[in-house]
């Protein structure tokens, strides 16, 4: 548990340290804040592209050996980020960092589901999932603790020792169960998802520079309906596919994936702008933004694992439906920020955000992971990552794009075409209407967990 929990924690970590940093990057390395984004961006879209074919050689060849190499892979590449001179060369290595990151978040939860026994499992994900969520959402908070004392290549090269001691504990203590033999890779399936999840996102980030309605835009958009077509059709007619389609029947799977798709989405976007909140609107330095952003992961550490061990008890549904009401209330309440909101002020707005996420995910990661086959577990924690990794790279995507919208359209076009130099008062009117969409992605949410309680309720009548 400690082993993957050290994974987990430094591969979620790392997609979102870099958040409180983008306005120092954006400075230092002379940039914008379009091409800055890309040190955040690449790494979710090399994450998000390979984590089920990493999960699928998982359940072939083992779970170790990939995670032990994943950890190696990450160390090192932290360190070459930190060395980095150039934002060209940042965003290069953060590729070469997310492929290790890629190996751990891909296998972490199929380790703990295989080392558990079901009594266990929801308390077991819900310490896997604290360290995602206090991974994802403490990254700004650590960043901004580092930056108030040193530069910013020190978020990189703080991943060093701690990799260097989960590459041996990997080494002492996961186990290396072995697979059933006589499996096949789908390489045609995995070329076809790669390069359509690699479109899509690529599209969503040009989309969000240039405009949704551009041709080159609609163009990736329509590339990515047809490989997607294509990776259904070759799934559907091989004998070892990369995702046996029949997982989707379950209700209970295929809602729990939707709805922990929709929360990352919110709560990455929420990420992406409170840091620019804080520091250019409030005028707070770097160490008291991380401090103040401390707040959510500091609530998710709470309740995330007492929710995990109350799903064993009570199941997974109405634990996650709670999660998702606390939420709302939480979104509602932060979309009440204004250009003077104090420090009491935003701690009571985003506590509800982190007793939210933490009744919410660790019951959802329990359900997803219980309701598959032990031979797909490696496919269904890659499912699970691509869930949230890609929550996260369309939140980020999307709700950038919107805050700029929003701040373009009250300024009436007039500012420059970086969002963060408008005046406070618009920046901070915008991130209220942003916030009021994030509300709605979850009311939507809560409406398909509390369906799905309905039927699964009705069912057992």
């Amino acid at each position: 548990m400690a082993t993957v929990a050290i994974g987990i924690f430094l591969a979620t970590i790392d997609a979102s340290i870099v958040n409180i940093a983008l306005p120092i990057l954006e400075r230092d390395l002379h940039t914008d804040f379009a091409v800055v984004e890309w040190v955040v961006l690449a790494y979710l879209v090399t994450v998000t592209t390979l984590m089920l074919s990493i999960g699928r050689l998982g359940d072939m060849i083992g779970k170790k050996p990939l995670y032990a190499a994943g950890m190696g892979v990450f160390t090192i590449s932290s360190v070459l980020c930190g060395l980095s001179q150039s934002i060209a060369m940042l965003i290069a290595f953060r590729v070469l960092q997310a492929l290790g990151a890629a190996m751990i978040m891909a296998l972490g939860n199929a380790i703990i589901t295989e080392a558990f026994p079901a009594s266990e499992r929801g308390k077991a994900l819900g310490i896997g999932g604290l360290f995602v969520s206090v991974g994802i959402i403490a990254g700004p908070t650590i960043g901004g603790l580092i930056l108030g004392a040193l530069s910013w290549h020190w978020i990189f090269f703080v991943n060093l020792p701690i990799g260097i001691v989960g590459v041996l504990m990997t080494l002492r203590f996961v186990p290396a169960a072995r697979p059933p033999g006589g499996q096949r890779f789908d390489l045609p399936g995995a070329a076809c998802l790669f390069l359509a999840l690699l479109v899509f996102l690529l599209g969503l980030t040009i989309g969000q520079a240039t405009g949704f309605s551009r041709t080159p835009v609609i163009g990736l958009f329509g590339v990515f309906v047809v490989m997607l077509g294509v990776f259904l059709a070759i799934e559907m007619r091989t004998r070892q596919p990369m995702i046996d389609l029949q997982l989707f029947r379950n209700r209970l799977f295929s809602i729990n994936l939707a709805t922990g798709f929709l929360a990352f989405v919110s709560s990455a976007g929420t990420i992406l702008l409170m840091p620019y909140y804080l520091q250019d609107v409030r005028q707070y330095s770097p160490l008291t933004a991380g401090l103040l952003l401390a707040v959510v992961p500091a609530a998710v550490a709470i309740v995330a694992p007492w929710a995990g061990s109350l799903s064993d008890r009570f199941g997974t549904r109405p634990l996650a439906a709670i999660g998702l009401g606390i939420l709302v209330v939480g979104y509602a309440a932060a979309s009440t920020l204004h250009i003077d909101t104090g420090v009491l002020g935003y701690v009571l707005r985003f506590v509800p955000v982190g007793l939210g996420i933490g009744f919410f995910q660790s019951p959802n990661n329990s359900a997803i992971m219980g309701a598959v086959p032990r031979e797909r577990l490696g496919v269904a924690s890659g499912l699970l990552s691509l869930t949230r990794t890609l929550g996260q790279t369309v939140g980020i995507a999307t709700v950038a794009a919107l805050w700029a919208a929003r701040v373009a359209a009250h300024s009436g076009r007039t500012i420059p075409d970086d969002a963060t130099m408008a005046p406070a008062s618009i920046q901070v009117t915008a991130l209220n209407e942003t916030l009021y969409v994030i509300v709605g992605l979850i009311v939507t949410a809560l409406l398909l967990s509390l369906w799905a309680l309905w039927q699964e309720r009705r069912n057992t009548l």
